[in-house]
């Protein structure tokens, strides 16, 4: 990455400048497979939706600190208006290279591996040494035992094995659970200046609103550790993608009004929407798609995951680069419409397929998974998965 940042930051022509994106979207694109299937795996089932949702605050940050370079550099007109932002990348990869080379390997890769020693060494630099109560073989031999579980219901962990049995399922849930946040209007975001400014805002405000939205982001996303404690992921997300649809509703009807304050409602609404999301379904994504693929073929579902939102990221953003620009279709602040249509076709998915893993081990959702409990179920399905000795029909049953 800190190689890849030098082509950016010394095209000489717009060429060059696409190479060097090409090669930066490798790194990119294992930052944001690996993340979710490594914090899932070192933080214990309490601590994981704070771990896995903070990658999302590392979004929001990222976002934020653009604006604000975008803003200070507004009003250059030398090399330095795109130079700079290229040069503030070089600061991100020296960061995460010194956390990682304290990072341990995940406990859970190296059980995968028969290497249950090392697993527990990696556990012990996990945990705290005086944390009471604590006995690292028992947790050494949960993993063992969930990792044995879904050994003998799927001996595979080739890519094709994400879509055989039961891990079909999990896999159509894993990659439409992170498309589902693209086609909900994520895309209005990212374009936030530029739709403000399509819509008849002046580019300096515009691109100060979008700081404003960076950091409503920021506090939504903490303000979503403090709702998962209470909330199922299921009903946060369904929340979500609902207040979302109505926002969209608003901000298409808004730009009907040709008035200076209908303008600044419209961004007011899309402050709003940022909010909603980052508080909602932007964060708990990670969360979902990190607990609901089975541990043996998680980084393979995230992998096809995070690919499927790209793909649809790349038609996204063409659309909606043809929507907005006053030299294609010029739809202004209408394009909401089309975004809601999207959005309503994903709030029926999540109602219908999207189940709730809150507090559940790994081996509790192989579980329900493999008895193909229907996922409005979910929350309610009472499971002992060590109850070896009991027949299946008895180790589950659905609370009345």
């Amino acid at each position: 990455m800190i190689v890849f940042v030098f082509i950016l930051f010394f095209a000489p022509n717009v060429q060059v400048l696409v190479i060097g994106e090409v090669f930066c979207g490798l790194p990119w694109g294992a930052f944001q497979s690996i993340t979710p299937a490594y914090a899932s795996e070192v933080a214990p089932v309490k601590l994981r939706p704070y771990l896995t949702t903070f990658i999302n605050m590392c979004w929001v940050i990222g976002q934020f600190f653009s604006s604000a370079v975008n803003y200070s550099s507004i009003s250059r007109t030398d090399e330095w208006a795109y130079r700079l932002p290229f040069a503030i990348q070089w600061l991100w990869p020296v960061l995460i290279l010194a956390g990682v080379l304290f990072a341990p390997e995940s406990p859970w890769w190296y059980i995968r591996n028969n290497d249950r020693v090392s697993a527990k060494k990696a556990l012990l630099r996990l945990t705290s040494r005086n944390q009471p109560g604590f006995n690292p073989d028992e947790t050494i031999a949960m993993i063992e035992h969930t990792n044995e579980m879904e050994r003998q219901l799927k001996e595979g962990v080739r890519y094709r094995d994400c879509f055989k049995g039961t891990d079909l399922r999990r896999t159509e849930i894993v990659i439409l659970t992170w498309v589902a946040q693209v086609l909900s209007g994520q895309n209005l975001m990212g374009y936030f200046s530029y739709f403000m400014i399509q819509a008849g805002l002046d580019p300096a405000n515009s691109m100060a609103m979008a700081m404003g939205n960076g950091a409503l982001g920021l506090v939504g996303t903490m303000g979503s550790w403090f709702l998962m404690t209470h909330i199922g992921r299921r009903r946060i997300f369904f929340s979500g993608i609902c207040t979302q649809l109505c926002i969209l509703l608003t901000v298409g009807s808004l730009s009907f009004a040709s008035s200076n304050a209908s303008v600044w409602a419209i961004g007011a609404m899309l402050i709003l929407f940022t909010f909603v999301y980052d508080f909602t379904i932007g964060p708990v994504t990670y969360c979902l798609v990190s607990e609901l693929s089975s541990t043996r073929l998680k980084s393979k579902s995230i992998v096809m995951a995070r690919a499927a939102y790209n793909a649809v990221n790349i038609f996204v953003n063409v659309m909606t680069n043809y929507q907005l620009n006053t030299g294609a279709w010029n739809w202004g602040a209408k394009t909401a419409y089309f975004w809601a249509g999207s959005c309503l076709l994903c709030t029926g998915w999540v109602f219908f397929r999207l189940p709730e893993p809150k507090d559940r081990t790994y081996a509790e959702l192989d579980l329900l998974f493999e008895h193909q409990v229907p996922a409005r179920k979910f929350a309610k399905t009472k499971i002992d998965p060590y109850s070896q000795d009991l027949a299946m029909e008895k180790r589950l049953s659905t609370a009345t």
